[in-house]
Parts: structure tokens; C-alpha cells; sequence
């Protein structure tokens, strides 16, 4: 499953944080996250695809926290990039974005 957590425009480039929890009680999750360019909103046509990481296991009950804001920061004005999470179809993560401006 592929999910928009910021859209062009909401104001989410300055991240400060990002906590994704693996809240199944005993499967792995895997999960990658991504900054996307796309070249049309509507059809979620992609014209660049930046991942921060790719296909991370991360274990039943357990979370992952990215807390390196430098890492985190994008473009996330108007015309600029979305941040997207992709995880399994029977994956089930909670996710938690800190960022200034949200």
C-alpha cells in the first residue's frame, strides 16, 4: 500500500521527527519511505522518487524513530515534493510526523 503523508504544500519540509510503529502483535512490517516529485497529482504520476529508506523490516511491536532533522528536510512547498510511506497489504504501522509548521 502506497500513502501520501504530505501533500504539496502542507507545510511539512521541516521535519523534526518521524515515528513509525509496527503495531502488529507478532509480523514484521515492511516499509519504505519516499519523497516524490509527481507530475500530476490526481494520477499520482511520479517524475522523481528519492527514498530515504527501502523495504526496512521493522519487527511486530516495535518502532522505528528518525530524528535526524537534515535527513528529513524536503521541499514541501506548492510546487514541491510529497512524502509517501509504502507497506505491506497486511502491514499495519502507525505513524507520528513532528515537524514545524503542521
Amino acid at each position: 500500500m502506497h500513502v501520501e503523508l504530505l501533500a504539496p504544500g502542507d507545510n511539512g519540509g521541516d521535519i523534526d521527527s518521524i515515528t513509525i510503529a509496527n503495531t502488529h502483535s507478532s509480523l514484521d512490517a515492511t516499509v519504505s519511505l519516499s519523497i516524490v516529485k509527481l507530475s500530476d497529482a490526481s494520477s499520482l504520476n511520479s517524475l522523481e522518487t528519492y527514498y530515504l529508506f527501502k523495504s526496512v523490516a521493522i519487527p511486530s511491536a516495535t518502532s522505528l524513530f528518525l530524528n535526524n532533522g537534515d535527513m528529513l528536510s524536503f521541499d514541501n512547498s506548492v510546487s514541491g515534493y510529497s512524502m509517501f510511506i509504502t507497506v505491506g497489504p497486511s502491514d499495519i504501522v502507525d505513524v507520528s510526523i513532528n515537524a514545524n509548521g503542521i
